[in-house]
């Protein structure tokens, strides 16, 4: 079966095709399509979307549909994440997709966002990994989960997104105080969550997903991604802790120029990479794993196994 997924982010809307035979197997890549749209931005003083930014959706989408059918997708998904739930008028924005391109977007809540990327995670690192704890930050929020089934004890979602937080560092660079201010907001914010995830005991494995995470590895000398076998990669607390105060100095075009950071994300990486820093030192997290599949994948492995529990029930 050829499965299309399309995720409407703060920052992007991807839709990933995939060839996925049946629960259990390998879901194959066969075609990503991405644009950088930034819903987050497209906001009003009201909190909705605005009608420009509706527009763009619908019309991107409607693009996706049209890719889904040339590459012969049996199946097409619509997912929504922080950047459609938060906004004031959610509902309208949906029945306008609804109506221009045949597309039902579901919208996740930040838990079930938590739970679906904690289950690629298990899936890719597989059972002899332990116990594990996912971090996974978005555009609008971060996402922590940890567990040692392939469904986590607890999953928090946290509204520390690199683009949500960026929208509070006016200058480029942003001064001293406007860092300082922001990095204690964001380790309060996760220290809130510390005591709940404390409970599930001491991870074996800490996982980070998300293009932000792929950067920041990339931008502390991970290798890059090779067009073989995925070349396991690793991202340092220490390693992260000396680049922060250099991006922090960096405007955004000069962020760009590091190894493994584009123009459209070097704008946010270093309210990403706050947070990333914040959520490692205060888990007492020393190193993390880069995992290559996050939600996409996560909510194509949910729907193979309800395709499964639906046969045999």
């Amino acid at each position: 079966m050829r499965l299309g997924v399309i995720d409407v982010g703060s920052n992007t809307v991807h839709l990933l095709v995939v060839d996925a035979h049946h629960s259990g197997a390998h879901p194959m890549p066969d075609y990503s399509h991405s644009t950088v749209l930034r819903l987050a931005e497209h906001m009003t003083e009201d909190g909705d979307i605005s009608q420009a930014g509706a527009d763009q959706l619908c019309g991107f989408i409607n693009e996706c549909v049209e890719v889904a059918e040339e590459r012969g997708v049996g199946h097409l998904m619509g997912f929504a994440t922080s950047a459609i739930r938060d906004a004031g008028n959610t509902e309208d924005v949906l029945t306008r997709v609804k109506e221009a391109s045949g597309v039902d977007l579901r919208v996740l809540d930040g838990d079930d966002e938590a739970r679906v990327t904690f289950l690629a995670v298990r899936r890719w690192f597989g059972w002899s990994a332990g116990k594990l704890l996912s971090i996974d930050i978005g555009g609008g929020s971060l996402e922590l989960a940890a567990g040692l089934d392939e469904e986590p004890d607890v999953a928090i979602s946290l509204p520390l997104g690199a683009g949500r937080l960026t929208r509070e560092l006016a200058a480029d660079p942003p001064g001293p105080a406007q860092v300082k201010a922001l990095r204690k907001r964001v380790r309060s914010e996760v220290a809130s969550a510390r005591p709940r995830l404390a409970r599930v005991g001491e991870p074996d494995l800490v996982v980070g997903t998300s293009k932000t995470i792929r950067s920041l590895a990339r931008a502390c000398g991970a290798a890059p991604k090779g067009d073989g076998p995925y070349t396991p990669r690793t991202l340092t607390l220490a390693d992260l802790s000396d680049l922060v105060p250099r991006l922090a100095g960096m405007t955004a075009a000069e962020r760009a120029t590091l190894p493994g950071v584009s123009a459209a994300r070097a704008p946010q990486l270093l309210a990403g990479a706050i947070v990333v820093e914040a959520a490692m030192e205060l888990l007492d997290v020393h190193s993390l794993s880069v995992c290559p599949w996050a939600l996409r994948e996560g909510l194509i492995l949910r729907f193979l196994d309800g395709l499964t529990e639906g046969s045999t029930s």
